[in-house]
């Protein structure tokens, strides 16, 4: 099968094998090309298809040589259609830890479902594996409730008021034009079903009456706060309400696993492009500003540079990790620092205002989306054919 890309409403809807062999193998040699982490034992990552939890997973395992058991949303390939992109990047993943002699053990299936659940302590259980770190890096647009009928669905809107502004196309590689309406309170309690903090304390709970944790098992979740000018679709609205319930989780956490000397912690993570990013209104916008700044600054990093910076410095394990004055560890500090907003602002303002010819230069955040689901990697031939299975 000959693969291009089929983009809708910001969602790519296929993948290339190879070029998402490359994405892993790009961070694999990134991680490997840096001194060794310090020991993080065996990890559970619940969210492992790519972005944060991919990355995490990689220098874990590559960093640390960690035992990995990954939990990822795989739609598996048919005669007529690829697999999605957790499929291909958890199976190149698999191949990268076998090659380096690396325990790595991969489940398919809907994290927040009792069935994927119980599939994955079955098998710690079964191989006598005790969890020493649980990365929570889940982004869903929906959650079934496992106790009945009911399908709870995330919304990206603003609270209190409606928004209007510009926002990236990712197909036409252009803006265009957004209005939001105002979240009901049934829109916001919904989303923070889906993306707050339950379903992380739900596999804690899960892994600690299994006995599944291992002695002081640490639990990270990812969060992101941004400047401003993102606030009204992002911390102000329905997604931000849900990072804040996923914060505030983690205080609770922290009572149910110091006890034994665990710890739970949010990282508040720098915005870069991925598959979730794409889909909120103006991110993608403020994120091809920031990458101009930030490259031009040398202070950009990646998902994999800033997961091997987070268990290099913050979160290293020897020691209690570095956080701000509501415990949050801040990995989001060189893109917030004043002198990069002073600059991402100045520029995204007077792009809004229209007053800026190269505006609707979104080339890169065009190419570093597609990397994300396979396409536009050097070397890879997108007109050859290509075993999807």
């Amino acid at each position: 099968m000959i693969l291009k890309p089929i983009i809708k409403s910001n969602i790519c809807l296929n993948a290339h094998p190879l070029g998402l062999r490359a994405l892993v193998r790009e961070a694999v040699g990134y991680v490997t090309s840096r001194p060794p982490l310090p020991r993080v034992g065996n990890a559970l990552v619940v969210g492992a298809s790519t972005g944060y939890g991919l990355a995490s997973r990689v220098a874990a395992a590559f960093g640390a040589g960690a035992a990995t058991v990954g939990v990822a949303s795989g739609r598996f390939p048919t005669a007529h259609r690829t697999g999605n992109v957790g499929y291909y990047t958890t199976r190149a993943f698999e191949g990268e830890a076998a090659a380096a002699g690396l325990k790595a053990k991969s489940f398919f299936g809907d994290a927040f479902s009792r069935e994927t659940k119980t599939a994955c302590l079955d098998y710690l259980d079964r191989e006598g594996l005790k969890i020493d770190l649980l990365v929570y890096s889940l982004a869903a647009g929906a959650r079934k409730d496992p106790d009945g009928e009911r399908t709870w669905r995330g919304v990206i809107k603003p609270i209190g008021g409606t928004y209007s502004g510009l926002t990236v196309d990712v197909a036409s590689a252009g803006l265009k034009p957004l209005e939001l309406e105002a979240a009901t309170g049934e829109e916001i309690a919904s989303t923070i079903k889906v993306m707050g903090g339950e379903d992380w304390e739900l596999w804690v709970r899960a892994l600690l009456e299994r006995g599944l944790a291992g002695p002081g098992m640490r639990t990270i979740a990812y969060s992101y706060i941004g400047p401003a000018l993102t606030a009204p679709v992002y911390r102000d609205g329905t997604l931000g309400r849900a990072k804040k319930h996923l914060e505030a989780t983690a205080v609770g956490l922290n009572r149910l696993l110091a006890p034994a000397g665990g710890r739970a912690v949010v990282s508040v993570n720098k915005a870069v492009v991925t598959r979730s990013s794409a889909v909120i209104p103006l991110v993608p916008l403020y994120i091809t500003f920031l990458y101009r700044v930030m490259r031009k600054r040398k202070l950009h990093e990646g998902c994999v540079e800033q997961a091997y910076r987070l268990f290099a410095e913050k979160f290293d394990g020897s020691r209690e990790p570095i956080v701000d004055d509501e415990g949050r560890i801040r990995l989001d500090d060189w893109e917030l620092r004043e002198d990069v907003q002073a600059e991402v602002s100045e520029g995204l303002e007077r792009c809004l205002a229209g007053d800026d010819p190269d505006c609707a230069d979104v080339r890169e955040f065009r190419e570093e989306f597609l990397r994300f689901h396979g396409f536009a990697w050097p070397g890879v031939d997108y007109d050859a054919d290509v075993d999807i299975s």
